[in-house]
């Protein structure tokens, strides 16, 4: 089971849009030396919308050879096409991934019996263990507890990212799933809370700028060690919410900017962050001693 704390990596781009593949392998090391504990690869935060189908396997290859086996790699590779998400899973087990993390299928809004189908198909599929996830904040579409425990069912399903930042549903998924399956926290500001719940760890967008911190927080968390986690965590709080002053992963491309680890590049529809939040959030990385 992989757990502690999983960084939701950004992609790096160059001023141009193009992906700046020497700074992803300087990210992946950095990961590794500071502790985090396993990486998602092209996920939300690493503009998984808007790779070319190419790139994004090549991301994934990428991850995988730097880490080289050293701490486990997850792929994002959920899609609103069922066929799609087939295709990108199976590339990803190709590619050498320890995991995939499917995402519920955004905008075509699936009933519960649909999403059901959807990753039962994908894990008929590929066999390789799969990690739900849950976003509705995101998607428009809301993977109700019921349906999380029943996929639980199928052998290779073996954990769920919740991210609505909801502790009771988090509760709710925690006692209705086996042991053995992982429940982990998608939302920074409330991750500490659900790991002390019950939660295996978190797919972290904070985890990019204060790793080993991070890290941190989750293994003492997991380790039962409440108010040591909790102090370590409300100094970072405020990080857990101005990386959120714009849609992600806008403030944290920009903050990993600041501290000199990538380049400006985004890609469209998203833009660099408004100059309007440049200073709050740099005085929010001063705080946390990251700058």
């Amino acid at each position: 089971m992989i757990t502690g704390s999983i960084v939701a990596l950004v992609t790096p781009m160059t001023p141009a849009g193009a992906v700046d593949y020497p700074a992803l392998s300087r990210l992946v090391e950095w990961h590794i030396t500071q502790g985090t504990n396993a990486i998602v690869a092209v996920g939300t935060t690493g503009e998984s919308a808007t790779l070319e189908v190419e790139e994004h396997i090549e991301v994934i290859r990428q991850v995988v050879a730097v880490a080289a086996g050293r701490i486990p790699i997850i792929a994002g590779t959920g899609a609103n096409s069922t066929t799609e998400a087939i295709a990108w899973s199976a590339a990803a087990r190709t590619a050498g991934v320890d995991a995939c993390l499917l995402v519920t299928p955004y905008y075509n809004k699936p009933s519960q019996r649909g999403l059901y189908q959807h990753h039962k198909a994908i894990a008929e599929a590929v066999d390789i263990p799969q990690i739900l996830y849950n976003v509705p904040g995101r998607t428009a579409c809301d993977m109700l507890p019921d349906t999380i425990a029943k996929l639980a069912e199928l052998p290779n399903i073996v954990g769920v990212k919740e991210a609505t930042g909801n502790l009771e549903r988090g509760r709710q998924v925690l006692q209705l799933v086996p042991t053995d399956f992982a429940v982990y926290s998608g939302d920074d500001a409330t991750a500490l809370e659900l790991i002390l719940l019950g939660a295996k760890g978190n797919i972290s967008v904070t985890a990019n700028v204060i790793p080993h911190r991070m890290s941190e927080i989750c293994l003492l968390g997991l380790a039962g060690k409440a108010d040591a986690a909790r102090e370590l965590n409300a100094r970072i709080a405020a990080l857990h919410k101005d990386l959120f002053l714009e849609s992600n992963p806008v403030p944290v491309k920009w903050a990993l900017k600041e501290m000199g680890l990538i380049q400006s590049g985004i890609r469209l529809p998203l833009v660099e962050l408004d100059p309007l939040y440049h200073e709050p959030l740099r005085r929010t990385l001063h705080a946390c001693a990251v700058l």
